[in-house]
């Protein structure tokens, strides 16, 4: 397995954030003298109440095929600072983003790509409340990256009407109130283990602040609304039977691309795996998810 290396990484406001990745300066150490250049690097942002060690798995196969990898604990989880599941400002998740973003670039900066000269291309991948703050960040345009791989991402968390009446108003009398975020991990994947390890990580944990669930309420309409203007190209992901957000998210985003007469050919590649969970990374079906990432970043980078 290669080399895990955490970077201390510091926000513009002060706020401590878990940094990881799987080589960049040393890159041709740990992939061997003769390893060609990266092809890419990719950026992955996790979900809900989880941290990136969740994906280590995900991140040493994307090594074996070539990218290079950095991933980082979102503020309020893992092993980054912030109380956990609170979000000081609306827009705090898509900040930080900017800033690892930023940073991954100025690191790579020495690296050309693959058989080429140039940088690196650079591609985020978002899983759940991950994939929306991914999304969203690529819809606002705040920096250019060359791609964007989403796996459930939570476009539509299913909020009720009464929810959203709450959440306009909680957010202003209590911004720090944080409470249970309801998720199930049962409804995570099929795997007993991947739940009972769910369960007993002590990095885990099930709070979410009323400004958080509020971003999530807003940016997930919001994006869809400027899926019609898309020019990144996307990969999306989703599984049928996904209980912790609504396939009918993912759904309308691709609605969104084959109805819009501005959208380019090719810009979505949309995959729906029949019957799997949440965490198609941690399904029985995972070698099939595998499959489908490598085949598009095959064909693009």
């Amino acid at each position: 397995m290669h080399s895990t290396l955490m970077v201390p990484f510091t926000a513009r406001d002060g706020e401590n954030l878990a940094l990881y990745e799987w080589p960049l300066d040393a890159w041709h150490s740990e992939m061997g003298e003769d390893a060609p250049p990266p092809r890419a690097v990719v950026v992955i942002v996790h979900g809900l109440g989880e941290h990136t060690a969740r994906y280590a798995r995900m991140a040493h196969e994307l090594l074996e095929w070539g990218f290079a990898v950095r991933a980082y604990d979102q503020r309020g989880h893992g092993e980054s600072g912030g109380k956990r599941g609170l979000i000081e400002r609306d827009d705090a998740l898509l900040e930080d983003l900017a800033e690892v973003v930023d940073d991954t670039r100025q690191r790579c900066s020495r690296l050309p790509s693959a058989g080429s000269g140039d940088p690196l291309p650079f591609v985020l991948l978002g899983h759940s409340l991950g994939g929306l703050v991914a999304a969203r960040f690529v819809s606002l345009k705040i920096r250019p990256v060359e791609g964007l791989m989403l796996m459930s991402p939570a476009f539509d968390a299913g909020f009720g009407a009464l929810q959203k009446l709450m959440l306009a108003t909680l957010p202003k009398v209590a911004p720090h109130l944080c409470v249970k975020n309801g998720l199930n991990p049962r409804h995570l994947s099929r795997d007993p283990q991947v739940v009972r390890d769910y369960i007993a990580d002590p990095l885990v944990h099930d709070r979410i602040s009323a400004r958080l669930a509020r971003f999530v309420q807003t940016a997930g309409p919001a994006t869809l609304a400027t899926a019609g203007h898309w020019d990144t190209p996307t990969l999306l992901m989703y599984g049928s039977a996904d209980k912790i957000v609504r396939p009918a998210g993912s759904v309308a985003f691709e609605n969104a691309f084959n109805h819009s007469p501005t959208v380019r050919p090719g810009t979505l590649t949309s995959r729906r795996f029949d019957g799997l969970y949440h965490e198609l990374f941690n399904e029985p079906g995972a070698p099939e998810v595998q499959e489908t990432m490598k085949a598009w970043l095959d064909a693009r980078f």
